[in-house]
């Protein structure tokens, strides 16, 4: 699979204490649509990108039949997702 940076469409929900938790996402490409399932969240980060405050997220999925890690970020200024695949 190519790099790619691009915004995804999120399914995540909140713990009482505000800890985000990623679900799925969906991916779209040209004509066509995916949706991701996250098998594992493997770390969790804090960091700033061009001054903007984000959650960054290390997960693992199966994609195409094969197991993938990638990078989540949750933009808080903008609650946007961003996907970082490789």
């Amino acid at each position: 699979m190519k790099a790619i940076a691009k915004t995804v469409e999120m399914v995540a929900w909140f713990d009482n204490k505000g800890k985000i938790n990623p679900v799925k996402f969906k991916v779209e490409e040209d004509d066509d649509s995916k949706v991701i399932k996250i098998n594992k969240i493997l770390r969790r980060d804090f960091e700033r990108l061009a001054d903007n405050p984000m959650w960054k997220f290390t997960c693992s999925s199966i994609i195409d039949g094969i197991e993938s890690s990638y990078n989540l970020k949750y933009d808080l200024m903008t609650c946007r997702w961003l996907l970082f695949l490789q």
